[in-house]
């Protein structure tokens, strides 16, 4: 337990230190976003705590809903940037982003290999955090005229994963506050990336805009409800016997929860523009 606290009160430090040195350099947007990924997280965890069982209808709106605003804010606010730096570059990055986000699930599946100090569902989370930070980091330090709106709809994922990890690690007997260190990650990476500035090359600044289009492409696509026998939703169905009724009403709401999301950043963008 002294170890475990030692871990979520470090992690929650570091952020708030880097948020001093962000508050300092004028990113307010930034510090926006990394607060928000860590507020989502932060308050789901007791949520899922308490249910040990993750409710599938739950889990189903609250993956749809942040998939469908992360693909429709990387579609129309990164997409573009990428494009008008290069065309052919700026494709090309979306496609390694695209690549790359696949690839890493392979790497993430290594944690559960190795001799770890946290749970495996906490280290895959913190590393997924780690990452999402850096590219947002990077996004947000050399366009400082970018609106929050993607950054909110890209920690908006914080929540229900939050919500089905300490869930998980409940059912497992593990403490759930250990997954304020992957809510913090996220903010800690963006923060730390923000300083790095890009050369005004229009190729080099297409491949990476266009990297961070396909990365959170495959993030959002990664968080599409998935209404299947043998899925997580399945798994969470406290039904006996044949599902196909249950999973085919649950994919109804899949589909309205991925359109709301998505009307949700149309309707911001409308609001702001």
């Amino acid at each position: 337990m002294a170890e475990i606290s030692r871990i979520s009160a470090g992690a929650f430090a570091g952020l708030l230190a880097l948020s001093a040195v962000a508050a300092a350099a004028g990113a307010w947007k930034l510090l926006g976003i990394a607060w928000a990924a860590f507020g989502a997280m932060a308050l789901a965890i007791p949520l899922g705590a308490r249910s040990r069982d993750a409710d599938a209808w739950r889990l189903v709106w609250g993956y749809g809903l942040a998939s469908g605003a992360m693909v429709t804010s990387a579609a129309v606010f990164l997409v573009p940037q990428a494009i008008a730096h290069d065309a052919s570059f700026g494709g090309f990055g979306i496609a390694i982003g695209l690549l790359v986000g696949f690839a890493s699930h392979t790497a993430e599946h290594r944690l559960s290999h190795l001799e770890l100090p946290i749970p495996r569902t906490v280290a895959e989370l913190t590393a997924h955090s780690l990452s999402a930070g850096a590219v947002i980091g990077i996004v947000y330090g050399n366009m400082p005229n970018l609106g929050p709106v993607l950054g909110l709809a890209i920690a908006s994922h914080k929540g229900p994963a939050g919500y089905a990890a300490a869930s998980r690690l409940a059912s497992e007997d593990r403490n759930p506050m250990l997954l304020l260190l992957p809510a913090a990650g996220l903010g800690i990476a963006a923060v730390l990336t923000s300083l790095v500035q890009l050369p005004a090359s229009g190729p080099l600044r297409g491949v990476v805009f266009g990297f961070a289009s396909g990365m959170f492409l495959h993030v959002a696509m990664d968080f599409l409800p998935r209404c299947e026998i043998g899925s997580e939703i399945h798994g969470l169905l406290s039904v006996s016997g044949d599902a196909h009724a249950v999973l085919d009403r649950l994919r109804t709401h899949a589909v309205a929860s991925t359109l709301l999301g998505s009307v949700a950043v149309f309707l911001a963008w409308f609001v702001v523009v």
